[in-house]
């Protein structure tokens, strides 16, 4: 049986150092894999941190935008109809001058016999037509009575010649029209029923409105943002 030998203090320290090393050495080891693992986590929980921030940012960023180009579109729309609200009412301006100006000229028609008689000639003519009748009054200014009587004859030659048949005509002297109209007639039908209003003002007043599409077209071209025309 062999003699086991007691190991010497050398040994002993020499042994304790290896075992220490390799200690040491299995730590070392442990402690890189811990450290790479922890920096792998990091760099994938750093990652999906700035994924989720860029997206908010970007999320923001989007919101901001699509506020900024609502408000942009809003103070648009809203100089916009600022604009075309001073262009109507600028236009609508014009308008009622240019009417005004042809109430204040309307009367001035009648300052010439010859074109005035003419004119109501055409108005009584006008009225024989729509009224159809075999005898009509007719209401004027006392003033236009000896330009009336002229302008019937012509209006019954005509209508004689465009119809075939006599028209009666007659000033209702009883019911003249106020000196302060601008000239025209009232042709009266009907047994007095039916009345056509022939004056100016009334003419006037029609073209105001039942002509004033035309007038606008005329004075400022068609409407762009008009699709109907009928």
């Amino acid at each position: 049986m062999s003699q086991r030998h007691a190991l010497s203090d050398d040994q002993v320290a020499g042994e304790l150092r290896k075992m220490t090393a390799f200690i040491k050495q299995e730590a070392l080891e442990k402690a890189r894999e811990i450290q790479i693992k922890a920096d792998e986590e990091f760099a994938i929980e750093k990652s999906k941190l700035v994924r989720q921030e860029t997206a908010a940012i970007d999320a923001l960023y989007e919101k901001k935008f699509k506020q900024a180009a609502m408000s942009q579109q809003i103070t648009r729309s809203t100089l916009a109809n600022r604009t075309r609200l001073r262009v109507l009412s600028a236009r609508q301006e014009l308008l009622n001058e240019l009417f005004q100006r042809a109430r204040e000229q309307v009367g001035k028609a009648a300052e010439d016999p010859e074109k005035y008689q003419d004119v109501l000639a055409r108005l009584i003519l006008e009225g024989l037509y729509a009224l159809n009748e075999s005898k009509v009054a007719i209401q004027a200014r006392k003033k236009d009575y000896d330009i009336a009587k002229k302008a019937i004859d012509d209006a019954q030659k005509q209508f004689k010649d465009k119809v075939g048949r006599e028209v009666t005509v007659e000033i209702d002297e009883n019911n003249p029209l106020p000196d302060e109209t601008a000239g025209g007639v009232r042709i009266v039908g009907g047994g007095g029923k039916i009345d056509i209003n022939n004056t100016f003002e009334e003419r006037l007043r029609l073209l105001e409105t039942e002509g004033l599409p035309a007038v606008r077209q005329a004075l400022f071209g068609t409407n762009a943002n008009r699709k109907f025309t009928d």
